[in-house]
């Protein structure tokens, strides 16, 4: 039975084994919100999509579906994705239901990693008094049992086997600032100061080129180093470090620089008007197949990566 002692947001995991398991833990909570004339947007991989679309018939038509692959290749876009959709359809008549499943065997190390530390901040992104639900799908029968370990950990209520229960390691916490692994090869390094930007921007589009990155995609990699750049020149000390190397079919970037973001949300979400700040960081979540952002009061580092095939 399902726990229903939260009428705000829930954020809650559910362990399937199986299509059966998937559709019995899903189906319901879709059949339900469009009964009460909710909103549903579900985000999860294409073969998970095909599936639930045929176990709804002709009530898929009224729940939108977003490509996970595409929507959350970079983990860093999705709160943005969910933010925009509680926006629209909170006020209605039924609570907006969201059913997410950012994370599939295929994932690598670095995009797990991303993805556990969106799952935690999932529990910040949106105030307890607001009114909706996502749903986190975690394929128990492929994952291994540490990505099933850090889903407790980053949910507090979780449905496995037809079973609501409340996580007994679940922990509200902000990730801390985990070091980085050092590359596996030796990077190209670029110091920049102020006045360097023309050289920075150059520095990328040469590397970039020499790596054989796509013409479209090298402008994107450029911009996205020159919004790091500038935040360095404009928000640290007026200096930072640039350096780029390729690791497992990957051309990674990383800015570093002595200033701290102390916002862990920070670029996950298109700032308002009425915000100053905070544009550069979400552009380059944008732009990029994977950010990582690691900050403290020693200084910050944010390493992009762009996938060469």
């Amino acid at each position: 039975m399902r726990h229903v002692d939260t009428p705000g947001y829930r954020h809650e995991a559910l362990f399937y084994r199986g299509d059966e398991e998937f559709l019995g833990g899903t189906v319901p909570l879709v059949r339900d919100s469009i009964d009460a004339d909710g909103a549903v947007l579900v985000a999860v991989p294409r073969k998970r999509a095909q599936v639930l679309q045929a176990a709804l018939g002709a009530d898929r038509d009224r729940v939108a579906f977003a490509d996970m692959e595409q929507l959350g290749r970079n983990p860093g876009r999705i709160i943005g994705a969910w933010r925009d959709f509680v926006r629209t359809h909170a006020g209605g008549h039924a609570a907006p239901l969201g059913i997410g499943e950012p994370i599939w065997p295929e994932r690598t190390a670095a995009e797990l990693v991303e993805c556990h530390r969106h799952e935690t901040l999932l529990n910040l992104a949106f105030s307890p008094a607001t009114p909706w639900t996502l749903l986190c799908p975690y394929d128990a029968e492929r994952l291994s049992d540490d990505v099933l370990e850090a889903a407790k950990r980053n949910h507090p209520h979780l449905l496995e086997r037809g079973e609501w229960t409340r996580s007994d390691t679940y922990a509200r916490a902000i990730p801390g600032p985990t070091p980085l692994p050092p590359p596996l090869v030796a990077p190209a390094e670029l110091r920049f100061a102020y006045g360097d930007l023309a050289a920075v921007r150059e520095f990328v589009a040469h590397t970039a080129e020499d790596e054989g990155v796509e013409p479209g995609r090298i402008a994107d990699l450029v911009l996205a180093v020159d919004e790091l750049a500038t935040n360095s020149i404009r928000y640290a000390r007026g200096e930072g470090v640039l350096r780029t190397w390729r690791e497992n079919g990957s051309l990674l970037a990383e800015v570093a620089d002595d200033g701290h973001i102390a916002d862990p949300l920070a670029g996950r979400d298109c700032p308002s008007a009425d915000e100053p700040t905070g544009r550069g960081l979400y552009l380059v979540n944008q732009l990029c197949d994977l950010v990582q952002l690691r900050s403290s009061p020693d200084g910050s580092v944010v390493r992009i990566h762009m996938h060469l095939d």
